[in-house]
């Protein structure tokens, strides 16, 4: 693995930066308080390119790789969590399995709205009673003569579901193969059978929207199948493999934001007439931070670095959204108690970033899905 970045990735990273620095960082606390959608933050994210990052050029994306997607996030996620949480769900969820299942049309229907900032995109496989165990999903898809599918059922804990135009639909199409009878469809909100339920109001990343959706005979043509009928379990484990990455990305950058406030604050803070830096126990939390932050960050390089080779990854993956979820957790409850009372104050960001990071340790994949996951790749067990 080459440790050097390119002269490309390092344009986009700074692309990013400035726009988390100057325009997504002062508007967090806003979007946080009040939940509000930031539509125009994302507008101008897909504008930039960082809307469908690894998205070839001719589908209207920035036509990058694995790695330039990482700095990317981690730049957004340590501007506001939320932001970065929609950029991760139309990148990986939403845009990579088109791109690696998906027809001609279906990319230049649905990637490019998407790549481009014009729609939001959002991923549904959660339900109300399966989250971890995707092959109980209740959500059905009834085949017809005609080769249409009508659709009935509920999905939850949808990403951008109140604001997304089009969805990636996982349903149940031949319910007596298990997971081998789930099918992936393209979902146009627009059209009639779709309804979209109250927003949840979240602990965290509280500005991007999410909600329950249902679906009542809800008609999807055989061009909008995504991959062959009965693929969909497959297409959605590899699709959560990728987008592991991009939560290992939020969860650095939302590590580095609160890292880097505590360093300031240590050496800025003083009590018993010296910096609060000088104390052990101060300089012992910080030295420990700064070694679970670049762990993280050089496992979610490597898992990168290797989907962007087309090898294996999987366990990579989780290896890195595990361990950099649970950096953040810490990172940022550790930095909580060194501002003390002002780091449990809503006057600064360190309880946002505390409250954002917990939801890093629940989605696309739980802390006990993803040693399931590297226990099975190192044992061969199941």
């Amino acid at each position: 693995m080459d440790f050097s970045f390119t002269e490309e990735q390092l344009m986009l990273q700074d692309a990013a930066r400035r726009i988390a620095q100057d325009v997504i960082a002062p508007s967090a606390e806003h979007h946080d308080q009040t939940g509000e959608f930031p539509l125009a933050n994302i507008q101008l994210l897909g504008e930039n390119g960082l809307m469908g990052i690894e998205v070839p050029t001719e589908y209207g994306g920035a036509g990058m790789d694995p790695v330039s997607y990482v700095l990317a996030m981690i730049e957004i996620a340590a501007g506001d969590a939320a932001h970065s949480t929609i950029m991760s769900v139309n990148n990986s969820l939403f845009c990579n399995g088109i791109l690696k299942f998906g027809t001609e049309e279906q990319k230049q229907k649905y990637v490019r709205a998407i790549a481009e900032g014009r729609e939001i995109g959002a991923f549904a496989l959660t339900e109300p009673q399966s989250g971890s165990d995707a092959t109980a999903m209740r959500c059905r898809a009834v085949k017809q003569a005609d080769g249409s599918f009508v659709i009935n059922g509920k999905k939850s804990w949808i990403t951008s579901g109140p604001v997304a135009r089009y969805i990636v639909l996982f349903a149940m199409s031949e319910p007596e193969k298990g997971s081998r009878g789930i099918t992936a469809f393209m979902i146009d909100t627009g059209k009639p059978g779709f309804h979209r339920g109250k927003t949840e109001p979240k602990l965290g990343i509280r500005a991007s929207a999410t909600c329950e959706i249902e679906f009542a005979d809800y008609v999807v043509g055989p061009e909008d199948v995504l991959g062959e009928e009965g693929q969909g379990f497959k297409i959605a484990m590899g699709v959560l493999d990728a987008g592991r990455i991009g939560i290992a990305s939020q969860a650095i950058g939302i590590a580095r934001a609160a890292y880097e406030a505590t360093v300031a604050y240590a050496k800025e803070r003083k009590a018993f007439g010296q910096p609060i830096g000088a104390f052990q126990m101060t300089q012992a939390k910080i030295a420990d931070m700064k070694c679970k932050l670049d762990a993280s960050l050089l496992l979610t390089l490597r898992a990168a670095w290797l989907k962007g080779q087309g090898k294996p990854f999987s366990a990579e993956a989780a290896i890195a959204k595990l361990t950099a979820s649970e950096a953040a957790m810490w990172i940022t409850h550790q930095a909580v108690q060194i501002h003390g009372g002002m780091g449990y104050s809503k006057e600064m960001p360190l309880e946002r970033y505390f409250r954002d990071a917990k939801i890093t340790e629940i989605y696309e994949g739980t802390s006990e899905i993803q040693r399931m996951v590297i226990a099975r790749a190192e044992t061969g067990l199941r």
